[in-house]
């Protein structure tokens, strides 16, 4: 039974955690590591994380340590081939001229589709006339296992429950701003 005076993960409780996420099991490689001196902090509850990640920590307390695996479903699906598009050389001009160092095979472009939503794109290819792109989130297609410690559970606060809740973005190293961790 938890002490009623600590605080468990629950929506919109503000959580901070270090982990270590790794490809595929817990010997694979590392993606992420993020540490005590830089935490990860979130609203819980509010479309920031991924659901399944968000789910294997909820109820968890301060100085709690978790270890878990996501699926590629339960993390950021499969790889989907019509995400890996070409484009024409003329989207990539700026006044005329095209920036190579830009177009390099495996960089990640940020982008926008016709309705103004934010994209990342990678760089797959080039030719003279086209761009192959993949705008699949680079983690797609993987399983995901994370390791951590919750460092910091708290209420939120007025302006965190308003700033959280209006746009429900978060910079979590998602590379893609909206789809969360």
């Amino acid at each position: 039974m938890k002490n009623k005076n600590i605080m468990q993960i629950e929506k919109d409780k503000m959580v901070s955690l270090k982990y270590v996420l790794r490809e595929g099991d817990s010997k694979g490689d590392i993606v992420e590591e993020v540490n005590s001196e830089n935490p990860l902090e979130f609203l819980y509850g509010a479309g920031q994380m991924l659901p399944h990640f968000e789910s294997n920590i909820e109820n968890l307390s301060q100085g709690d340590k978790f270890e878990f695996s996501l699926t590629s479903d339960q993390a950021y699906g499969d790889k989907r081939e019509e995400l890996i598009v070409e484009l024409p050389m003329s989207v990539f001009e700026v006044d005329g001229k095209v920036d190579e160092n830009l177009l390099k095979k495996g960089n990640q472009v940020p982008m926008a589709d016709a309705q103004g939503r934010r994209l990342i794109g990678t760089v797959l290819s080039n030719s003279d006339t086209a761009v192959k792109m993949d705008f699949n989130h680079p983690m797609a297609g993987a399983e995901l296992h994370f390791t951590g410690e919750v460092l910091d559970v708290r209420d939120a606060s007025h302006d965190e429950l308003n700033m959280h809740k209006s746009d429900g973005c978060s910079d979590c190293g998602s590379h893609d701003g909206c789809s969360g961790c």
